[in-house]
């Protein structure tokens, strides 16, 4: 690896999710329709990685990586687990997680809806109900009442365009969309609810309804934020394939981009920044998608370690303003294709910024193996291996490839000083 130079104000990090790392999240809509018949979900996300419990450890992990950054969710259903009912332990649970951050040299990077929500919110129109911009904005200004003094960046919403990928992409079979429809009809009479929807579990005849209702509901979050800390940078975090064409095969790839990016990069035009989550590249040729030759990782797709700086050129082109890399990383048991995917990516993102796309900053996904949603526990995405049973956290050798990475980098930053 050569030599890699970034400014000194950018930040280091890694990522995780609130239902998908702290366990328990009993008042969630997830957790209602991981136990629906029939579900979606290949098994119940359960106690997690018990994150809630082991968050001081967690930050130990994040800080002795010599990172400078950790984003993390506030869980809406642990927070108001009924209607007009908020918790003041999770409010103080998650004040003590941003001051733990802190204390340690992290930045908050703190995302007010990571596709969870609460049950009573789903079973009462999820996204879509007149009043759902107005409920989300409440539940943003009561955390920033709390601790939005403290914190480094504020994401409303994560990915509220993943549907729309998966569906373009043809990543979910048709026998998984006729589940999903399933699931929520059955969620809905287990409810006594008219209807039942999650953020990240959308049929495909309302992907544009939801469309709508998540851009309310971010302008919304974007608008109570903004009154309690003006100055704070506010963004929504997409995600995002680096889509390239092979001759013939441009309009294929534009056709998609417009389909699933463009809304939320214009969007973003008004916004601090946008999010940028890739994690893998797409070839289009003139008859579809072309695979072409090369190492697999566990999504089936050929590991690319120049899709990270690609979506990143794209996203600000039409944006127009910085991306900050909320999540990116490699799906796969093996952690040896990890360590060396991780310092080939942000070599590649690095000579993007040294080109003038304005970069803040580098979040990896994720601190440790976790509830990976619809695919449970049979994912590997993290930098650390979690025993099942005990909860203990490992260390994969990737974990030490970033660090050193890190390490390597402020010393090119320090050398380049000297």
């Amino acid at each position: 690896m050569t030599s890699i130079t970034l400014p000194d104000t950018f930040l280091w990090g890694v990522a995780t999710a609130g239902h998908q790392n702290e366990g328990d999240n009993s008042a969630s809509d997830t957790w209602f329709l991981e136990h629906t018949a029939p579900s979606l979900f290949r098994e119940p996300s359960g106690p997690a990685c018990q994150g809630y419990r082991q968050w001081e450890t967690d930050l130990d992990l994040v800080a002795g990586l010599g990172l400078s950054a950790f984003r993390f969710s506030v869980e809406w259903a642990r927070v108001e687990p009924e209607r007009g009912v908020v918790s003041v332990e999770a409010l103080d649970h998650y004040e003590r997680m941003v001051d733990g951050c802190l204390e340690r040299g992290l930045a908050p990077l703190v995302t007010f809806s990571h596709f969870t929500a609460p049950h009573w919110f789903a079973a009462a129109g999820s996204w879509t109900a007149p009043d759902a911009p107005a409920r989300f904005a409440e539940q943003c200004d009561r955390v920033m009442a709390r601790f939005g003094d403290r914190i480094a960046y504020a994401i409303t919403l994560n990915e509220p365009n993943l549907e729309q990928l998966l569906q373009a992409g043809a990543k979910l079979p048709p026998e998984a969309e006729a589940l999903k429809t399933r699931m929520l009809e059955a969620a809905a009479r287990a409810a006594g609810s008219g209807t039942y929807a999650s953020a990240n579990v959308i049929p495909a005849h309302r992907q544009t309804e939801f469309q709508e209702a998540f851009t309310r509901a971010h302008r919304a979050a974007r608008e109570a934020v903004k009154a309690r800390r003006g100055d704070l940078p506010v963004g929504v975090s997409i995600a995002i394939a680096d889509e390239v064409a092979v001759p013939g095969g441009e309009a294929r790839r534009d056709a998609k981009r417009a389909a699933v990016y463009d809304h939320w990069l214009r969007e973003a035009r008004q916004d601090d920044f946008i999010g940028v989550q890739n994690y893998e590249r797409v070839v289009h040729g003139p008859d579809g998608e072309v695979t072409p030759e090369g190492e697999l990782n566990g999504m089936g797709t050929v590991i690319e370690p120049g899709s990270l700086a690609g979506a990143v050129r794209y996203a600000h082109e039409v944006s127009g303003v910085p991306v900050l890399v909320t999540e990116h990383g490699i799906q796969t048991p093996d952690d040896t294709q990890r360590a060396a995917f991780i310092p080939a990516a942000v070599e590649a993102l690095a000579t993007e910024v040294a080109v003038g796309t304005p970069v803040l900053g580098y979040c990896h996904w994720t601190l440790m193996d976790n509830f990976e949603w619809i695919f449970g526990y049979g994912a590997q995405l993290g930098l650390h291996e979690v025993d099942r049973t005990t909860f203990r956290r490992r260390p994969k050798p990737s974990a030490k490839v970033y660090a050193d990475l890190v390490r390597s980098c402020r010393g090119a930053l320090a050398d380049s000083r000297s």
